[in-house]
């Protein structure tokens, strides 16, 4: 039999496990309440487009996605953003193959590589060169150079 100091203590444990899993709920789009909290909310293309030193021309003013048209010294892009992951992950898979992409928290740049490389410095993210989904492969080793010194069992 429980005492009563332990029958509290497994109450007030239950009571944090069931208030944790009602209050985590999802939003549309896969992300967690929290994802927000824990990233702050994402930018706006004129936000973005603030830290590059652009006013964007606004292509797409729908709730699900907006784009803007930018040309800076650096050259031309498109600030794109999303209302939730899902949107931002089809609109993705739709994404040109031959464009690289600048990638952050519910936005992408879409631009020629130099472009892209010196928006980067401002605007962080990562870049996805072919396959839009995963992170630009990181820098190939230098290959192994023969020195001659193994034989290889001969």
């Amino acid at each position: 039999m429980l005492t009563s100091s332990r029958q509290i203590a497994l109450a007030v444990s239950a009571f944090a496990l069931l208030s944790t899993v009602a209050c985590s709920g999802s939003e549309p789009g896969g992300e967690t309440a929290n994802t927000e909290a824990v990233l702050g909310p994402p930018p706006t293309v004129e936000q973005l487009a603030a830290k590059v030193g652009c006013t964007p021309d606004i292509q797409v003013d729908a709730a699900e996605l907006r784009t803007g048209a930018c040309k800076t010294d650096d050259g031309q892009f498109f600030v794109n953003t999303f209302a939730t992951q899902q949107g931002k992950d089809e609109w993705m898979d739709q994404a040109p193959e031959y464009n690289p992409h600048l990638v952050g928290n519910l936005w992408t740049v879409l631009g020629e590589r130099p472009v892209l490389d010196a928006l980067r410095v401002r605007l962080g993210g990562d870049l996805h060169l072919s396959d839009h989904r995963v992170k630009s492969p990181a820098p190939a080793a230098d290959p192994v150079v023969d020195t001659g010194s193994d034989t290889g069992g001969y």
